[in-house]
């Protein structure tokens, strides 16, 4: 009888958590130029989420896709994040944009599109993959695209 209470308590603690849900995808914000040399323009965003769960877990991103102006010029990878229990979080993103696409003359026309962002004096960055979320053996995927404009 003893041993059938402590297995019906424990089954309640483990039951009453609730791990099934997926962090809530806020928004990437905060994009920033943090630096524009000869060979490389670097961006710092960071993505906002909130976590539903009663407990915590790992995030990762692999190959988010930077789009700028509406061609691909680089991906993001992050290394894994612990996940706070019910909380919002953030996961920074640090991008490394080879200069030579942006300033490379494709059929997306990117060169033209870069004039008028200088001319606007704003720039468009898309990001665009999936982020993974994984706790005790539950892992989701789901979608990030998000566009935002950069005054500069």
């Amino acid at each position: 009888m003893k041993n059938f209470l402590y297995f019906t308590i424990i089954i309640f603690v483990i039951s009453s958590c609730s791990v099934n849900k997926q962090p809530v995808f806020v928004n990437v914000d905060n994009v920033k130029v943090t630096s524009f040399k000869g060979d490389t323009i670097r961006l710092k965003a960071e993505a906002f989420f909130k976590n539903p769960n009663d407990v915590g877990g790992k995030i990762s991103t692999d190959e988010i896709k930077v789009i700028v102006n509406g061609a691909e010029v680089a991906q993001v990878s992050s290394k894994e994040f612990k996940v706070p229990a019910r909380k919002d979080f953030t996961i920074p993103l640090n991008v490394v944009i080879p200069a030579r696409k942006v300033f490379e003359n494709n059929k997306n026309g990117i060169l033209g599109g870069l004039l008028n962002s200088v001319l606007n004096k704003s720039i468009k960055v898309q990001f665009i993959g999936d982020i993974k979320y994984k706790v005790f053996g539950y892992s989701s995927v789901y979608p990030v695209d998000q566009i935002q404009e950069i005054k500069f």
